[in-house]
This record gives C-alpha cells, sequence and structure tokens, in this order.
C-alpha cells in the first residue's frame, strides 16, 4: 500500500509524557497515533517524553496503526534533538509544526538525511499559522518526502483571532486554501481537532463537514473520538455498492465502445469511475485493518 492509500480517517494525539497512555494506545482502533513532544508536554517533562516516545516508536509494538512523532518546532530548544531522536527510532512519519513556507521544508529534509532518515520515513507539515496558510500550494510541493499536511485548526483560530463556532465558518477560507494545495499536489490532508470531548453531536457534526470538504480523516484528542470519526470517513454499505455498480457498468459500456454510461438515471463519465475505484480501493484498505 503506497502511503497515500492506507488509511488515515482518525489519527490521535497521545501525549509523549503520559506512559500509561502510549501503553494504551496500543489498543486503540485509531488509523494513526501522533505521539506529541511539542503542546502536549510542558518544558520540565520533554527530555522524558523524547525518550518515551522513541523507545514507543521503535518497539513495533503498535500493530496496523500508522506512528507519527510530533516535534518540536527546529527553531525551539529542542527541535533538532527531538529530529534526530526521532529518525534513529524510525517511525512512520516526523510532524514537524508551525510550517510557514517551503523553506522550513527544505530545512526538515535536509536535517532527516544528515541523520540517515529511512526512506520509509515521511515528513508530515502542520498548516497552523496564516503565512502556511497563504504559502500552502509551495508548502505541499516543496519535497517528495512531505505526504500529508496535518490542520491546526487551534492556532489558526488563535492567529486570526476568530470565533471557533459551530460550522467553522471564520476558518473556512484556511481549510480550503490548504486543501486545494494538497489536491494540487496529490499529498494525503487530515482535518483539524474538536475540543468539547463531551459534545457528541457537534463532534460529528464536524467530521461531516471535514469528509464533505475532501478531508482524508480527522485528528483527534481523546480516545472516545475513535469509533464515531472512523464510521463518518469510512464509505458506508451503499457508497460500495454503488461505486461497484458504476465501475462495473462503465466496464461493460467501454466493451460495447461507449465512453458514457447511465446509471440508476445518472450520466457515468470517467470521473465518476475514478471516484467509485477510491472509494472501493479505500473500503479494502480498512477491511485489511480488521
Amino acid at each position: 500500500m503506497s502511503t497515500n492509500d492506507r488509511p488515515r480517517r482518525s489519527l490521535l494525539y497521545m501525549p509523549g509524557s503520559n506512559a500509561r497512555a502510549l501503553e494504551k494506545a496500543k489498543g486503540l482502533a485509531a488509523d494513526g497515533l501522533i505521539l506529541d513532544l511539542e503542546d502536549a508536554v510542558a518544558p520540565d517533562a520533554k527530555a522524558v517524553a523524547r525518550r518515551q516516545v522513541c523507545e514507543a516508536a521503535a518497539s513495533g509494538e503498535y500493530g496496523h496503526r500508522e506512528i507519527a512523532i510530533r516535534i518540536n518546532g527546529l527553531d525551539s530548544d529542542w527541535g533538532k534533538d527531538d529530529m534526530k531522536a526521532a529518525v534513529e527510532a524510525s517511525p512512520d512519519a516526523i510532524l514537524v509544526p508551525k510550517i510557514s513556507n517551503a523553506g522550513m521544508i527544505a530545512e526538515a529534509v535536509a536535517l532527516m538525511e544528515e541523520q540517515g532518515a529511512s526512506e520509509e520515513t515521511t515528513l508530515w507539515a502542520m498548516m497552523e499559522t496564516p503565512e502556511g496558510v497563504l504559502r500552502a500550494e509551495e508548502i505541499a510541493g516543496a519535497d517528495p518526502r512531505l505526504t500529508v499536511l496535518v490542520m491546526g485548526t487551534n492556532d489558526i483560530a488563535k492567529e486570526l483571532h476568530c470565533a471557533q463556532v459551530r460550522g467553522r465558518r471564520p476558518l473556512m477560507t484556511s481549510l480550503q486554501l490548504c486543501l486545494l494545495a494538497a489536491r494540487a499536489h496529490d499529498k494525503v490532508i487530515v482535518d483539524g481537532v474538536y475540543n468539547d470531548i463531551k459534545d457528541e453531536e457537534g463532534f460529528l457534526a464536524e467530521c461531516d463537514q471535514g469528509r464533505e470538504l475532501g478531508f482524508d480523516g480527522k485528528t483527534l484528542i481523546h480516545p472516545s473520538q475513535l469509533a464515531p470519526c472512523n464510521d463518518v470517513f469510512s464509505p458506508s454499505l451503499k457508497e460500495i455498492e454503488d461505486a461497484q455498480k458504476i465501475i462495473a457498468a462503465f466496464e461493460e459500456a467501454k466493451k460495447e465502445g461507449k465512453g458514457v454510461v447511465t446509471v440508476d438515471g445518472r450520466m457515468i463519465e470517467s470521473l465518476h469511475v475514478d471516484n467509485a475505484r477510491r472509494t472501493v480501493a479505500m473500503a479494502e484498505a480498512i477491511a485489511a485493518l480488521q
């Protein structure tokens, strides 16, 4: 499975300083885990968190779950040491915060390669600054090692001085600019977190919105958010059946020399077939995780 094809419906942040949480994560139904050395870790716990996170990432005990280490910013007191340790741990990905321009991607890639990073360890970028949003296209196209854009909606809202409200109208421009950049360069993009873990209705509404916008999944802050998020970002049985019907009908039409076909009253062209194939492929990838 290529890095773009694997499911990333749910990416759960795990505080690197909490050894118990890192252990518990081995049994959680997350597609991926972001082992965090940045926001979730107090300054006096950074060294302990780095050791625990890198030991966890190197352990091979997380099964199918994709493991990303979020380091501190490269301009911080901890960033470069985090990068060195993360490369040695060889996770699936290293997530760098507050990416604001293509030069920061180049710096991160250079550091990874100086430390001998495996080709299998990719780079992820947090999109959480106004400059980063405005330069999202150049960031997304900066280097092939960059595979995933991660929305940092809390930080964007802080920098914009905007309200965080249902429907996220104040954030919509930022979300869509980053989505456009990701799709222009064939990158995966995951939505930001939902802060109120007790507001199940609001969380589901935001998951639905994220999927409708085109996000591949969502970052999460609590295990209780995993099941509903996985459900929303998984193709439904009807969607899978419809996709299979479209593919079969189009293949039959091709044999007859036709470029379009009608399925359940809808005109189907090759672009619809591409979408259908993507739906079936994702359903198969999710099934393979069970």
